[in-house]
């Protein structure tokens, strides 16, 4: 006797159809490239007027790129000030007074910290003779989108702080001595802000230390550790 065709069995069903994929829909109007770009440009301009630190432009720049909606954007300058308008909205307000702009960092037979909030000059000189510096623009105000440190030190050294996102270049030159670069070897983002380092030493040295995003809050003891981690 031979088995019945299982085509013929009545109390089996051929398998229903999948049903079509539907797309995710997120809520608000999508983002587009030139609207990212546009914030990104506002959001640079802001920083050289010293309302965002050179930390909060990087941090919002990376969000304005990888933005969904124009609400992603928008959130991005919701405490900025538009161009034309002053915080009320009916008249342009007056240029707020700003911090003086640092233009000499000078260590004899000694040291000196610059940290925090602090406004940096389109060029700065920095001299140690004797003596040290530690400079640390992450949470500093630039005065320009391509800033110059020189860094001269005699018998004496510093270190240069910066996060890992913004372009940097390092030159100058050494006579028993040297210049280091250290910490994170990410890529820098495309169009960052630069920062060019002059270095010139005599006996002396200065290390530049590219910080992670991870270290952005750390003291700099503790930021060196984690930078010397980054990849």
């Amino acid at each position: 006797m031979t088995a019945p065709d299982p085509a013929e069995r009545p109390d089996e069903q051929p398998a229903p159809p999948p049903e079509p994929a539907v797309p995710h829909v997120l809520p608000g109007v999508r983002a587009s490239d030139a609207e990212r770009e546009l914030v990104v440009q506002a959001l640079s301009e802001h920083a050289t007027t010293g309302r965002l630190t050179l930390l909060e432009l990087e941090e919002r720049i990376g969000l304005a790129y990888r933005a969904v909606t124009r609400e992603d954007l928008a959130r991005l300058t919701a405490d900025l000030p538009s161009e034309d308008q002053g915080p009320s909205g009916a008249a342009p307000a007056p240029p707020a007074k700003r911090r003086q702009a640092t233009r000499w960092i000078v260590a004899f037979m000694g040291g000196t910290e610059k940290r925090g909030r602090w406004r940096a000059a389109e060029r700065i000189n920095a001299v140690a003779v004797m003596g040290g510096h530690d400079i640390d623009l992450r949470h500093a105000e630039l005065d320009s989108d391509d800033t110059t440190i020189v860094a001269v030190s005699v018998m004496g050294g510093m270190d240069i702080y910066v996060p890992d996102t913004i372009d940097v270049d390092v030159g100058g030159f050494s006579l028993m001595g040297g210049t280091g670069e250290r910490g994170s070897r990410r890529p820098a983002r495309a169009g960052a802000p630069r920062v060019r380092i002059l270095a010139y030493n005599l006996m002396g040295g200065v290390d530049v230390w590219r910080l992670p995003e991870e270290a952005k809050d750390l003291p700099l003891k503790q930021a060196r550790q984690v930078a010397k981690k980054a990849h």
